[in-house]
């Protein structure tokens, strides 16, 4: 076997990671979003690629936020963890799967073999994710009628409550946040990445019953590949009530009202509460994700 080379990509060869086969169709999966040449690498054996790595940020960072794209050819696995090891770029892996991909043979292969790859680069799985994608086509879900929706401009407070929400979370992103810095830092990953998506600070809204009880709050969002529900959360106190659908309809019927002809969603797979609410509101599962951390 013939020695193994590794490089960027540049935009005077980025057509070279076209030329790989894409059975998971990541690539249509991924059309809505950008990826650079520099952040794009392959591995090369006699000048055929057989595998590559796509790294993704928003337009205006300056390094990757994660790998969501990911190949290796038949019987060059070795290949492939080399290419993840040797990356500059040590970020989560958001391995893009279709739904159901365990029911069929050839996505199965395809999804076990990224897998064994990425484990073997060092890899480990944090959670694995349901992703939902709302069109007109499913019918706005009715509001309840429960709660009152007011904007909050005091990032203080928005902090406050996330920090209250993440308290018995469910959420694995969250838990490893708490793991390392505690409800402070689960909190403020929050506040900087929505504060990092292009959509208006003045979405996010606090929820309340009719007698001025918050409940909790959801933030309206959009990221870098178009609308989505960014954030539902119900502080401990206001939990087993159904509020988070209350919530999620509302963050629906927003983001319509404001124009969305899309909206994606995502919650872990154990968060089994959230993946009822999301069914109930008419989301449909149109991807699985799993996310892998260095």
């Amino acid at each position: 076997m013939t020695d193994l080379v590794i490089r960027a990509l540049s935009e005077s060869d980025a057509h070279l990671f076209d030329t790989l086969p894409d059975p998971l169709g990541v690539g249509r999966a991924l059309a809505r979003a950008t990826h650079r040449p520099e952040w794009k690498r392959v591995a090369l054996r006699d000048g055929k690629v057989v595998a590559r790595g796509a790294w993704w940020g928003g337009p205006d960072d300056t390094s990757p936020v994660n790998l969501n794209w990911f190949d290796v050819a038949d019987g060059e696995e070795d290949a492939g963890a080399e290419l993840l090891r040797t990356s500059p770029f040590q970020v989560e892996y958001e391995l893009i799967l279709p739904a159901g991909w365990r029911e069929d043979p050839v996505t199965l292969a395809a999804g076990e073999a990224r897998l064994r790859v990425a484990k073997a680069a060092g890899m480990e799985v944090l959670v694995e994710r349901f992703q939902y994608r709302w069109t007109p086509e499913c019918g706005l879900p009715e509001q309840p009628g429960r709660l009152e929706f007011r904007p909050e401009p005091d990032d203080a407070v928005i902090f406050d409550v996330m920090r209250r929400v993440h308290t018995g979370t469910l959420d694995a992103h969250a838990l490893r946040a708490i793991a390392e810095g505690g409800l402070d830092q689960a909190a403020q990953e929050e506040m900087d990445f929505f504060h990092w998506c292009p959509s208006p600070r003045e979405w996010w809204q606090l929820a309340y019953t009719p007698d001025g009880e918050l409940v909790g709050l959801h933030i309206p969002a959009h990221n870098p590949s178009g609308p989505c529900v960014g954030y539902i959360g119900v502080v401990p106190e206001q939990r087993g009530h159904g509020y988070a659908y209350d919530l999620l309809v509302e963050c629906t019927r927003f983001l319509a009202e404001h124009g969305a002809e899309f909206i994606a969603g995502a919650t872990d797979q154990t968060n089994v509460p959230m993946a009822a609410n999301f069914a109930k509101a008419g989301h449909p599962v149109v991807q699985e994700r799993i996310h892998l951390t260095v």
